[in-house]
């Protein structure tokens, strides 16, 4: 199997649990974080949503200067136009990594910077798995506390919730 493929899969699989649970924030609680560190939800749950785009500038570049970056996120109002967005971003990144079929572009470096400080460079295929792949799991984790603390029942990830448990 290809590594664009098996990335794929993966994606798919941990798409559809972040789908699940981007689908019962309820984004009308704009200001609601369970801890003064903590984002605000509605931020968290957009972060989550836009994180496989993160697939497309990994792979379309050598680097990211932290710096330069003018984001402004855009907040959907609604889990519906939020589950949208995540949509949108896994059908680009699918397409990006369909488009990956060469193994070795996986292995090029890729650098992320705050100007002249490098913060870390690494092969693009450990650029995914960590930063883009695990970086979705563990804001996913994150949210699910939210959740939680809200008493919205939680679906299942890897198996059946407590709340979905019988």
């Amino acid at each position: 199997m290809s590594y664009n493929t098996a990335l794929i899969a993966e994606l798919q699989m941990e798409g559809a649990n972040t789908r699940k649970m981007l689908a019962l924030v309820p984004m009308d609680k704009t200001d609601y974080k369970p801890h003064e560190k903590s984002m605000l939800m509605p931020r968290l749950a957009n972060h989550i949503a836009e994180l496989p785009s993160w697939i497309g500038f990994t792979m379309g570049s050598h680097e990211l200067d932290l710096s330069t970056m003018n984001y402004k996120p855009v907040i959907p109002a609604t889990a519906e136009e939020l589950v949208a967005k995540h949509d949108e971003m896994m059908s680009k990144a699918i397409a990006v990594l369909e488009a990956a079929t060469n193994d070795d572009d996986f292995d090029q470096m890729w650098t992320l910077r705050m100007g002249d400080h490098v913060i870390f460079s690494m092969p693009k295929k450990v650029v995914l798995r960590s930063m883009v792949f695990s970086h979705i799991v563990h804001h996913r984790g994150q949210l699910s506390v939210y959740l939680r603390l809200l008493d919205i029942p939680i679906p299942g990830m890897y198996g059946p919730s407590a709340d979905e448990a019988r």
